[in-house]
């Protein structure tokens, strides 16, 4: 894997990868806006979320579940103190679709916890890392 940044100015870059996509980087540490971009550890979390949640519809799809809607949200808490490493993070799935089985669900999820997902085990050694899920019916 390869990822790197290109300055702009202040603390505005743009992030590549050998995938050849690229990513605004910005922070208001100084007082100024944001650089038109995310915080580097903003792009954690989503490296988390989507890393789990490719997991997780996968094994669902292979499971024929019926899921119509699917996502992915992590929330983090922070030491107060520099460098504001994560303590705590809470992964929350939402999944809608037509007679989801909770097992199936439960089973996805630990599956990507323990076995698949490698940005969850790199964070798990750093910080607690928690999950819960809510099964929505796609008829409302």
């Amino acid at each position: 894997m390869y990822a790197g940044v290109t300055w702009h100015e202040g603390l505005s870059f743009t992030g590549t990868a050998r995938s050849g996509f690229e990513v605004k980087l910005g922070s208001s540490q100084s007082g100024g806006e944001a650089g038109g971009g995310f915080r580097p550890l903003e792009l954690i979390g989503i490296g988390l979320a989507g890393c789990t949640a490719m997991d997780v519809i996968s094994i669902l799809q292979k499971k024929r579940q019926d899921v119509t809607g699917f996502e992915v949200t992590v929330d983090v808490e922070q030491a107060d103190e520099h460098p504001h490493v994560f303590t705590k993070i809470v992964i929350h799935y939402l999944v809608t679709g037509n007679e989801i089985d909770p097992a199936d669900v439960e089973r996805a999820i630990e599956l990507s916890r323990e076995r698949y997902c490698p940005a969850s085990a790199m964070l798990g050694k750093a910080a607690a890392i928690e999950d819960d899920y809510r099964i929505l019916s796609a008829g409302g």
